[in-house]
């Protein structure tokens, strides 16, 4: 029987998709994308293959998830399954590099952006394309805002890069990014489902920027940081699905500031999304078709009825 697979390595995100699954009555199974043995010349199972490994895995102990999903991506494109977010998506997932480079391609502005290999070269480096600062140190290779940190001064990020709390990319490459100062401290996520805006989420980040909107990483007795929004600039949504549709990203969240000038980019861009049921709740979309759980699970239910109802 044909069914719905989702690759993942973080069950602690599964349980809202799970849920939204159930209650519309699909066939699925998880494939825990970490260690194991696939069989390269034998046919996956027949089925609609969902891909959500994330960019933050070896933040998991799971540092080798997204090459080894890599490996089955190409697997299941050789043998023809509908894969849902593919090799493509996944290697935007993990460089923010090649993230801007593709959103810049379809019209998307991005903030300004050097990519540096070698800690020795971040201060010569921010010094001389930001005057020293403010500017923004990310890896290229990241997620949930973890190692994103703000430097006011050249002085502030050189005791960082000397002091004990630095923490080296997992691939060896780091941006530095110019800060991009608001009027207010939120951000947009813009949320799409198959490829077409579905909502978007104003957050607060007067907290920082460490911004997962899955319960797992809410702050307890914190005030709500997530609030659902129905609509963003059109031409900007239309500039962010052409995006979507040339890159093979079907279902992703695109982080967005503006500045004071009004000016909006997009900064980051993300494969495997996550949705915040409390923001989900007050928005009235909380358990049906229209939260980010409930649009996925019927956009892959309705591919896997699609493909197999025409096999039969």
């Amino acid at each position: 029987m044909s069914r719905i697979f989702v690759l993942h390595e973080n069950p602690a995100w599964l349980g809202p998709f799970a849920d939204a699954f159930e209650r519309l009555g699909l066939p699925w199974s998880e494939w825990f994308v970490h260690e194991g043995a696939f069989d390269l010349s034998a046919p996956p199972p027949e089925g609609v293959f969902y891909n959500r490994i994330s960019a933050s895995s070896h933040t998991r102990d799971h540092r080798f998830s997204a090459e080894f999903t890599a490996g089955i991506l190409a697997w299941l494109v050789r043998h023809g399954r509908r894969v849902v977010n593919g090799p493509n998506a996944l290697d935007l997932e993990i460089s923010k590099a090649r993230q801007y480079a593709a959103l810049e391609a379809a019209g998307v502005a991005v903030p300004h952006t050097v990519l540096v290999a070698g800690k020795e070269q971040l201060l010569a480096t921010a010094r001389r394309h930001f005057a020293g600062g403010p500017v923004i140190l990310k890896p290229n290779r990241g997620g949930k805002g973890l190692g994103v940190r703000l430097f006011e001064s050249a002085s502030s990020l050189q005791a960082y890069l000397d002091g004990p709390d630095y923490e080296a990319p997992v691939d060896g490459l780091q941006l530095l990014q110019e800060y991009v100062r608001a009027p207010e401290p939120t951000i947009t996520r813009a949320e799409f489902v198959a490829g077409r805006f579905l909502y978007a989420v104003e957050v607060d980040t007067s907290d920082g920027f460490e911004l997962c909107p899955a319960d797992a990483c809410a702050l307890p007795n914190a005030r709500p940081k997530f609030r659902v929004v129905d609509a963003i600039e059109p031409s900007l949504r239309a500039r962010l699905e052409a995006f979507l549709a040339s890159a093979g990203i079907e279902v992703a969240g695109v982080d967005l500031i503006t500045d004071v000038r009004g000016h909006t980019v997009a900064y980051d861009v993300n494969t495997n999304t996550n949705y915040n049921p409390e923001a989900e709740r007050a928005a009235g979309r909380l358990g049906t078709n229209r939260s980010g759980p409930g649009a996925l699970a019927a956009f892959l239910g309705g591919e896997l009825a699609r493909l197999y109802r025409q096999a039969a």
